[in-house]
């Protein structure tokens, strides 16, 4: 099975070939690296930006501005924050040119911790980007879903903000992508680089096909009936992983994977909250204005007396950054173990 970061270099390939990409480029994007996570490797329209972010994301405007589909990284998020302007004039231009200047746009960049990347490798980017009007906003937390995101946002008129998290980007995936080969010693003979001189090296590309996720639909990951758990990103696989050891215990836990921030599939979490009548919002941002929190209002707002117990959300410490050391880390963020005492908590609450 292929990881997320193979899952990314076959989506991007599939762009190059079929949805008529001509430009993914970034800082590192093209050879000999091929990305910092090796998810550029090998595409034929990749190229070296210089290290500069506001260019990068002037670049994909003016790109798209033109007529033209790019692909435009980030090298990590930490970085992005220098270019909230013009990812806000990227965000209106479509509307406020009402509909004749479409934004066809994706920018991915790497998001969140658990690399041990310290202050500066380590920021989560979500509620930041869901404050950004005008644009589509996805994370997957599987192979399967990061391709077919991608895809999704390459063939979107609309500027999309495309971030895969950092810790998950090596773990490979539970399903086989359309056209992927079984063997996955056989996918990295085919499509990753050689350590040491690859001036010679070419992929053989598997003949993968068009499958795409639907911007805005979640899914829901386990099924359940004594509570709902809203997540996406590195802490999904952590609160499905939580939701199985509890029903090992005699408890019915649901989890849904958002995989779409924005738009959101509020749809499906309505109706997963109406049956289970209880609720926790599960992601690693810092927790003051997390985007948890605008789903724990909107709960609120309207499901109030569907509820027995009051909704949650557990989220990052609200710290500057996260620390080099693994004990800093892991406190600053939820792990395993704090997500499985919350969601106790959750089913303990007497309504």
């Amino acid at each position: 099975m292929a990881s997320i970061a193979q899952a990314i270099r076959l989506a991007l390939h599939y762009g190059e070939e079929h949805l008529d990409v001509k430009n993914i480029f970034g800082e590192d994007v093209g050879p000999p690296l091929g990305g910092v996570f090796t998810a550029t490797q090998g595409l034929k329209t990749a190229w070296n930006s210089p290290l500069d972010e506001r260019g990068i994301v002037g670049m994909a405007m003016g790109l798209a501005l033109a007529g033209s589909r790019s692909v435009a990284e980030i090298q990590f998020a930490d970085y992005i924050f220098n270019t909230i302007d013009l990812l806000k004039i990227a965000g209106n231009t479509c509307w406020a040119s009402y509909g004749q200047f479409p934004m066809p746009m994706t920018i991915m960049s790497p998001v969140g911790s658990g690399i041990r990347g310290s202050i500066y490798h380590s920021h989560s980017f979500d509620a930041w980007a869901t404050r950004l009007p005008g644009w589509k906003i996805v994370m997957p937390s599987n192979s399967l879903d990061a391709y077919g995101l991608l895809i999704a946002a390459m063939k979107d008129p609309n500027p999309v903000l495309y971030l895969p998290p950092k810790a998950l980007l090596r773990v490979r995936g539970e399903e086989l992508i359309p056209g992927e080969p079984s063997d996955e010693k056989e996918l990295r003979s085919m499509i990753d680089a050689p350590l040491g001189d690859r001036s010679a090296w070419k992929p053989r590309w598997p003949e993968v096909t068009e499958y795409t996720v639907e911007i805005g639909r979640g899914k829901i990951v386990k099924e359940g009936s004594g509570a709902t758990v809203v997540s996406y990103g590195r802490t999904l696989p952590l609160c499905k992983r939580a939701s199985e050891e509890l029903t090992a215990e005699g408890h019915s836990v649901e989890v849904i994977d958002m995989r779409s921030l924005y738009p959101y599939d509020w749809k499906m979490i309505v109706g997963s909250i109406l049956k289970t009548r209880r609720v926790i919002y599960i992601n690693e941002d810092t927790e003051v204005t997390n985007f948890g929190e605008h789903l724990c209002r909107r709960t609120v707002d309207e499901l109030f007396y569907n509820l027995e117990a009051k909704p949650r959300v557990l989220a990052g410490k609200h710290l500057p950054g996260i620390g080099l050391h693994p004990n800093l880390e892991e406190n600053s963020v939820p792990q395993y173990e704090h997500i499985l005492h919350e969601i106790r908590e959750l089913l303990s609450e007497q309504p």
